[in-house]
């Protein structure tokens, strides 16, 4: 089916125009190009046409509630014969929709609107497909509910949290994130090796922020699990400022316990009295932590600008 035109044709429609009357001339710029950006529905119809009057406000009905998700474009087949028959229109109302530039699906007759409104949503899951006119509707409500389990997480809800990324694994199971969220709900509660096996199950060489900034975490909580006592640590900087392997075991204690402040704390005095104590360990350990807490903690943040007083002062 040839539908090129001469390039010789009328402006297209304004882009925000749900609704549009189209002709053969404008064929190609309000259907064939419009449809590289979002889904175009196209109508054919007759101001004779009893099933026409019909169809027409169940169509104008849900392209007005999709807000612009899909475009109506109306050709009268007594103006448009030539069109018409290209489309290959023997009764009308006819109805295509059209997704990157050509035609995908369509019906005949006058549906109602509840079936109308069927044929744009499947219409849409297409587009998306194809990478036109944005994500579709299940992707929307994955990404909503993404969000929703990070923010449980930052509340400290992991049995929430933990439910929401389950959730959205049974319906995305490549979701790496829904995964790291599952593995930061599992290490949050204690379930350290039920994480790893989660984060096992990242697809091999696939980086993630979150991964591996977990796993850092873990790590450094297992460190500082196998310092010994706060108490005797505290007792041996106070009697010896200078002991500044107490004040590194002490700070890992303070970051495990989640007091991060405190351990950034202890990690800058080291570098104020002995910046080259353990070949600039305590600097090293320092920036190990901000990337296992992420650049939008407080305490990295904090804990950066304390760090940069220091270096370049």
């Amino acid at each position: 089916m040839d539908l090129s035109l001469s390039s010789s044709q009328p402006q297209p429609q304004p882009e925000t125009a749900l609704i549009v009357e189209s002709s053969t001339a404008r064929f190609q710029a309000d259907v064939l190009e419009a449809s590289l950006t979002r889904p175009i529905l196209v109508d054919f119809w007759a101001p004779w046409c009893g099933p026409c009057k019909q169809l027409t406000p169940a169509l104008e009905k849900v392209i007005t509630a999709l807000k612009g998700k899909v475009g109506l474009v109306k050709v009268n087949v007594d103006e448009n014969q030539a069109l018409a028959g290209q489309m290959g229109v023997q009764s009308i109302p006819a109805v295509f929709g059209f997704v990157a530039g050509r035609a995908v699906d369509g019906f005949m007759g006058a549906l109602p609107e509840s079936e109308v409104a069927r044929f744009a949503g499947k219409l849409i899951e297409m587009a998306a497909q194809a990478g036109v006119g944005g994500p579709s509707e299940a992707e929307n409500q994955i990404a909503a509910a993404l969000e929703a389990g990070q923010a449980a997480l930052e509340a400290e809800d992991y049995e929430r949290a933990y439910q929401i990324f389950a959730t959205v694994l049974r319906h995305a199971p490549d979701s790496v994130d829904a995964l790291v969220g599952v593995a930061t709900a599992q290490a949050r509660t204690g379930d350290r090796d039920g994480a790893r096996q989660t984060l096992a199950m990242l697809p091999e060489g696939q980086a993630h922020a979150g991964a591996d900034a977990l796993a850092r975490a873990m790590a450094l909580e297992e460190e500082a699990e196998k310092l010994g006592d706060a108490g005797q640590l505290e007792q041996r900087v106070a009697a010896d400022p200078g002991d500044h392997q107490a004040r590194f075991d002490l700070a890992m204690i303070e970051n495990a316990r989640g007091d991060r402040l405190a351990a950034v704390q202890h990690l800058i005095t080291i570098m104020k009295r002995d910046r080259d104590w353990q070949e600039d360990g305590a600097r090293k350990k320092l920036l190990e932590l901000f990337e296992a807490w992420g650049s939008k903690e407080p305490a990295t943040l904090k804990g950066r600008r304390m760090l940069s007083s220091l270096l370049f002062r």
